[in-house]
């Protein structure tokens, strides 16, 4: 899929990886959710499928505060307080934690619940907002919000898919 240059182009491309990761997460088991036989988002490091909706869910609210602390003026500290981009493991580790009491079903629901506000604030804004100028260093608004939308969805994708294979 082309990297989105438009409103239209980023909704598509959240649609469609969404989508077709929700169709495969649909066929994990529940009692392998938990089974922590996934590679991890640290080197040598493994995690469950669950986890790694933890790490999509905690990227997701992470974007949403991004936008909903820029829509109130204030500065945005990326990529979260108390985290710097070079410690992006650590992060991952963070959501892990953050969503460790919810079950398959409730990390599911809250990834889509998410996953339809991003959609509805993206929807909300005007093109020129999201493309038209630089919004973290060189980057977009809209890129930022693909960089951690659609790519990591597409991403998620093939290792569910991998993993799947591999429970067989």
């Amino acid at each position: 899929m082309a990297v989105p240059a438009s409103k239209a182009d980023l909704l598509a491309a959240i649609s469609t990886t969404f989508g077709k990761l929700m169709f495969d997460l649909a066929r994990v088991p529940q009692e392998l959710a938990r089974d922590p036989s996934l590679e991890g988002h640290v080197s040598g490091t493994v995690m469950s499928p669950a986890d790694l909706v933890a790490y999509l869910l905690g990227w997701n609210e992470l974007v949403l505060k991004w936008l909903e602390r820029d829509d109130r003026g204030e500065p945005v500290d990326f990529p979260e307080t108390g985290f710097q981009w070079n410690q992006l493991g650590a992060l991952a580790q963070k959501f892990y934690a953050d969503h460790r009491s919810l079950d398959w079903p409730e990390l599911l629901a809250r990834l889509s619940a998410t996953n339809a506000q991003l959609a509805s604030t993206v929807s909300s804004r005007p093109d020129d907002e999201l493309y038209g100028r630089p919004w973290y260093g060189k980057w977009t608004k809209g890129r930022m919000i693909q960089f951690n939308t659609s790519s990591p969805y597409a991403n998620a994708r093939g290792r569910i898919r991998r993993w799947l294979k591999e429970q067989r």
